[in-house]
Order: structure tokens, then C-alpha cells, then sequence
């Protein structure tokens, strides 16, 4: 039976893998249409430290959803699958085939599944919650959880704490009620007909060199005054999701003078390695991907070659 859904195109890949530059040539190439799938790149200012293309990147290349937020104001999965569908709605009236690039997989996810899969643990998140419970106890946060999420804060006990932590979990990283979430499980299928696609190296010492090097740039082209001037602001801090974010977070300890200059590049690499195994971790799961190795030099001829292929 013949597929007759628009097609739509996923090109990701963990931090580095360079997904920015293939994206381009795609757009170049093939006249595909730029999404860009990036939780910080979403955010105005954080230009440095999230990789994001330059402006002249994109006016060669436009992007979709990158500078749609103040960091003030976060960005939540669910508002991600909001703002894709309707750019993707958009570009395929057009004639053009949606290309969703980026490292974000979680928004991957949930624009794929619906809201009615969960999101997975988040270490920083759940440490919160257990410094509140340890703080404030197991009546306060289940009370919090009412507010939220009425229907879950019924359906779960108010002395079951395991419950009650994930169901505020859940809320505070998907920025929507576990109910709702659950109650979408039964989605319709996705109104496109999705090619997957990854770039990421056979070794992976390749993608350590890569990240180090372009961490250490990063710094050398003004990630610290970038942030510099983000702590200037009175209604942003740490706590924000948007200065979370791997490079963010370690810069602005080490304005506050948490640690000197050669630890922050350090713990800035280091934090940035740790980004990329948790990236590679949920692509290995990812179903029916087409895997491209970035060590190979005609990694872009294939990718521009299957992209063809399913666009005929």
C-alpha cells in the first residue's frame, strides 16, 4: 500500500556531529525547509553557546523556531510540538518538504508520539523535587500537585511519595499535566511520512575531540560575556531552563565564582561529553533511523543521495 502522507525529514544527532552544516546543504541542495529542534536555541541571546547559526547561516539557510522566546519566559516540549506542526503544516501547503534538524530528542519525541508518552527522568529536575520533599515534606508537594494536576493529584495517594514526585516531575519538564499526557495516549498517526536520519561518528574519541575543540571556541568567540550580560538582567537566574543548559550553567558558576577559568573549560567540556552520551543513548532506541558516519568523507553525498531517493 502506497504511503500517500507529505514526506518529512528528521536529521539528528548528538552535540558536534555537525547537523547544522548538512542541514544547510539540504536547504541548498534540495530545497528543503529548515526546523531547527533545539531547546536553547529557542532563546534569544544564547547565541554562543548554543552552536546557533550565524547570521549569515541564516539568511543563506533560514531556520524555523530558533529566537521565538525570551529566556524569561521558558519553553516547554509540549509548546515545541505546538510551534513544529504548524511550520510543518505551513511548509508542506507550500510544496516544500519540512527538514527537522537538531539534538533535542525529547522534542523529537514528542512531536512524533503525542503527549501521551512521558517524558523520561530528569536527573535536575527530580533533585529539586527531592531537596523540596526533604524541605517541605510529602503534604506540601502533594498539594502542589493538586494545583497543577487536579486529576493526578485525586488519582494519586497523598502518602505515596514515589507518585507523586514523577507526576510533578513530569509536569515541570513537559510543562503539561501528567493527566492530559496520559489522556492522549490513544494519538492518531502522524500526518507525515517521517525519514530519520543520524550523523554521528564510529568513534567516539572522534566526537570528543570535536566537542572540546568547539567548546574551547565557544569561549575564545565570547561565551563569557555572553553570559555576562544574561546575569545582568534582574529577572533572569539559574533556575530558568534556558540558562540550564549545557555551557550556560557552567559559565554562570563560574561567574559566581564557583571555580576558577581552567575548570570551567574542564567541567564545560566535560558537561557538554555528558550531553552527547545521553543524545546517542535515546538515537540508538530511535526506530528505523538511517545512520551516516561524520568520519567519513562522503558522509553528505549519501545523506543528500537518500533525501533524493525519498523525495521522489
Amino acid at each position: 500500500m502506497i504511503d500517500e502522507r507529505p514526506l518529512a525529514l528528521f536529521l539528528m544527532g548528538p552535540t558536534a556531529a555537525g547537523k547544522t552544516e548538512a542541514a544547510m546543504a539540504l536547504h541548498e541542495q534540495c530545497g528543503c525547509e529548515l526546523i531547527s529542534v533545539d531547546s536553547a536555541m529557542v532563546y534569544r541571546g544564547l547565541d554562543i553557546g548554543s552552536a546557533k547559526p550565524s547570521a549569515e547561516e541564516l539568511q543563506r539557510a533560514p531556520h524555523r523556531l530558533i529566537d521565538i522566546r525570551d529566556p524569561a519566559d521558558p519553553y516547554s516540549a509540549a509548546d515545541f510540538r505546538t510551534d513544529a506542526l504548524r511550520e510543518m503544516r505551513q511548509i508542506s501547503a507550500a510544496g516544500k518538504v519540512p527538514l527537522l534538524v537538531g539534538g533535542t530528542m525529547l522534542y523529537f519525541k514528542q512531536l512524533l508520539e503525542g503527549g501521551g508518552n512521558l517524558p523520561p527522568s530528569s536527573p535536575d529536575v527530580r533533585a529539586e523535587l527531592e531537596q523540596e520533599l526533604a524541605r517541605d515534606g510529602l503534604a506540601d508537594l502533594h498539594a502542589k500537585l493538586q494545583q497543577v494536576d487536579p486529576l493526578a493529584g485525586q488519582r494519586i495517594h497523598p502518602n505515596d511519595p514515589q507518585r507523586t514526585l514523577r507526576a510533578l516531575e513530569v509536569y515541570r519538564v513537559a510543562g503539561r499535566p501528567m493527566s492530559e499526557l496520559w489522556a492522549e495516549q490513544a494519538v492518531t498517526p502522524f500526518p507525515w511520512r517521517v525519514v530519520s536520519m543520524v550523523l554521528a561518528p564510529e568513534e567516539r574519541s572522534f566526537l570528543h575531540q570535536r566537542i572540546a575543540l568547539r567548546f574551547r571556541q565557544m569561549l575564545a568567540e565570547g561565551l563569557i560575556d555572553e553570559v555576562s550580560a544574561l546575569r545582568k538582567r534582574s529577572d533572569l537566574h539559574s533556575d530558568l531552563p534556558a540558562l540550564k543548559s549545557v555551557g550556560y550553567r557552567q559559565v554562570w558558576e563560574y561567574l559566581e565564582g564557583r571555580y576558577d577559568r581552567a575548570s570551567l573549560e574542564e567541567l564545560g567540556i566535560i558537561a557538554t561529553r555528558q550531553l552527547a552520551k545521553r543524545q546517542l543513548t535515546w538515537l540508538r532506541r530511535w526506530e528505523n533511523a538511517c545512520w551516516f558516519n561524520i568520519q567519513q568523507p562522503d558522509t553528505l553525498d549519501k545523506v543528500l543521495k537518500l533525501v533524493r531517493e525519498s523525495s521522489a
